[in-house]
């Protein structure tokens, strides 16, 4: 066995320590982020682009009640990796990537039909600043997600230690919950 493996079984809290502080840093930067779009907009007399009035919420909404049913979804399948039921894990697990990847796809169909740019103004270069960055980090937590499954399929890889499908799952929730904050912020607040 080697040391890095013994050392995590040993001290399994130095590895969840360094998650958190990983996670606290990502805060600060969204949190910067949130700061600068509402400083912009609070200041700003024409916040919107030329001609955009308002943001079609349609397709964002559907794609926040996906997102945050994966957090139910991933939940579900690490209750049943707890329960030593890896078909259990894998199918909640795989629906929770395909949820993940749904998300995607929307979002790049709603930047696909908008009808502004990066580079129309502060508006225009927060939104797909914002979007972006989170669109990122959910492309991570699926590519995040499929190690995890495929872990899955060694022999004995669960059996002493889920530290990896625990912080994919916190890192999904913690995308989640950037998320419900960028939606108000971007398509709820006018």
């Amino acid at each position: 066995m080697s040391s890095n493996v013994l050392h995590e079984q040993e001290n399994p809290g130095n590895s969840k320590f360094g998650f958190i502080v990983f996670l606290l840093s990502e805060s600060i930067i969204f949190l910067s982020f949130f700061v600068g779009y509402i400083v912009y907009k609070t200041s700003s007399q024409e916040w919107l682009p030329l001609g955009v009035t308002e943001l079609d919420t349609k397709g964002p909404f559907i794609n926040t009640l996906v997102l945050i049913s994966s957090s139910f979804v991933i939940y579900i399948a690490e209750r049943y990796l707890h329960a030593k039921n890896l078909w259990g894990f894998r199918i909640f697990w795989l629906l929770t990537m395909l949820m993940g990847i749904f998300f995607l796809y929307g979002q790049a169909v709603e930047w696909q039909g908008l009808p502004f740019s990066f580079t129309d103004g502060v508006f225009g270069g927060a939104f797909y600043l914002l979007t972006g960055f989170h669109g990122l980090h959910v492309l991570t937590g699926v590519l995040l997600q499929s190690i995890m499954l495929q872990r899955s399929f060694v022999a004995g890889n669960y059996d002493k230690g889920e530290f990896g499908v625990w912080a994919t799952s916190i890192f999904w929730h913690f995308v989640d919950v950037i998320w419900v904050i960028l939606y108000l912020l971007i398509y709820m607040w006018k």
